[in-house]
């Protein structure tokens, strides 16, 4: 799928960037740094959330503090939405460099509530309210982070749009491979008395440490060839919601697969923990491979994207997906040890990354220059907020309820059916291939 066919609907073709071949390094990093931070607060948060859950909402049953601590992780995404029509929409009309200085300004505001809070044994229900506060402004930078990112990302390089669209979720892996190795160390190294007293805030200091670096480096990139060759709309959220409805809605579910795959790897560690009965330090040890597979493997899968398309790939990995996620979780719990699980968090990985790395540079092209900021946001957030975010919560309530430790892989499954169809809808209705 072409560029210029993918600006139908009497939508005029944006002039193309001066030097399309130069390699936008800067770029890459200017974009992938903000990512990279966003996610990788909201991995420690979750890889931490039994240890949270103790000490903000120390309810008596161990189950009922975890849901209010994936709750409360949750809530934020009810702000992405939000941080998506304000921020997408500031990025359409003042550009992808403004709003990527914002969305890093409130992300450091956000993790720097939590390095600070006091728990609840020390100020009661102030805690939890200024958790959630905290989150929720994570999560309207979140919010604006992905679609800016992406589109700054994607218009550095439109002939090569794949390749460098997917660093946005090779950071997402550099990320994880971090936060797993934080996790890794801290829950071997210390006891858990000093886990509980400081050991949880490390993570999020040292994500706290990159907030400034990411400010500078924003603030002295160039905005992105594409948008500035263009003239920007006044009203780009209208003219999103007016002309490219079918657009969004099938951006909304190609992100759908992506979004629960990735924070399914996200909520293994607790399932390794609570549900198989493993150490934590081994849950943690097998997650870094994810990491390690997402932050190498995605650029050679956006390469490949660049070269025979986008659709044809995450098809194929999005049926793999669908046929090898409930024999892996069945794997699993038969044989609950430290092998099975990294043999299944790789295949895992190696799926997730072929169906996400060639996601940025799709949606991308789903719309026009004039209104890739707002619809990006929109459908990303829009996907993320109601099957992505909530899917520990979803996930821990599914297991409770159903007393079925396999229940994680009938919500994967789900999740791929919405996907496949909305991949088949786009190569048939729109051409992409």
């Amino acid at each position: 799928m072409t560029h210029a066919q993918s600006l139908q609907g009497g939508i005029a073709r944006p002039a193309a960037s001066p030097h399309p071949d130069a390699p936008p390094w800067r770029a890459v990093i200017s974009a992938s740094i903000g990512n990279a931070l966003e996610w990788f607060d909201l991995v420690v948060y979750g890889f931490f959330a039994a240890t949270i859950s103790k000490l903000f909402f120390p309810t008596g049953d161990d189950t009922v503090s975890l849901l209010l601590t994936l709750g409360t992780f949750g809530v934020s995404f009810f702000m992405r939405p939000l941080g998506a029509i304000v921020i997408g929409a500031y990025a359409d009309r003042a550009g992808r460099k403004a709003a990527l200085t914002l969305s890093i300004m409130l992300m450091f505001t956000g993790t720097l509530l939590i390095c600070i809070v006091p728990t609840y044994s020390s100020i009661g229900l102030l805690a939890p309210a200024v958790l959630v506060v905290a989150r929720m402004i994570q999560g309207l930078s979140a919010g604006g982070e992905f679609g800016s990112a992406t589109a700054f990302l994607a218009e550095h390089a439109p002939r090569r749009r794949g390749f460098f669209s997917s660093w946005q979720v090779a950071s997402q892996g550099l990320t994880t491979l971090l936060a797993a190795g934080f996790g890794a160390v801290l829950t071997s190294t210390l006891t858990a008395e000093q886990l509980a007293s400081w050991g949880w805030r490390v993570p999020f200091i040292f994500g706290l440490l990159i907030g400034p670096v990411a400010y500078y480096i924003r603030r002295n990139v160039d905005e992105s060839p594409e948008f500035s060759s263009i003239e920007a709309t006044t009203t780009p959220l209208r003219d999103t919601l007016s002309h490219q409805k079918e657009r969004l809605l099938l951006a909304v579910g190609i992100v759908v697969l992506g979004t629960v795959a990735t924070y399914l790897v996200l909520f293994m560690p607790t399932y390794g923990v609570k549900q198989l009965g493993l150490p934590a330090s081994v849950a943690f040890t097998a997650t870094m491979m994810v990491g390690v597979i997402q932050m190498f493997f995605s650029p050679v899968v956006g390469h490949l994207s660049d070269r025979i398309g986008r659709v044809r790939i995450m098809l194929i990995a999005g049926v793999l997906l669908l046929l090898a996620i409930y024999p892996m979780f069945a794997l699993l719990v038969s044989r609950p040890s430290f092998g099975t699980l990294l043999l299944v968090e790789i295949v895992l990985g190696c799926l997730m990354t072929a169906y996400f790395a060639p996601v940025p540079a799709l949606l991308s092209e789903l719309f026009p220059t004039q209104t890739r900021t707002t619809g990006l946001s929109l459908s990303y957030n829009t996907a993320v907020t109601i099957f992505g975010g909530f899917a520990p919560f979803i996930l821990t309530w599914l297991i409770s309820v159903t007393n079925d430790k396999l229940s994680p892989s009938y919500y994967l499954i789900f999740a791929a059916i919405i996907s496949i169809v909305a991949l088949v809808f786009t190569r048939i209705r729109l051409g992409f291939k």
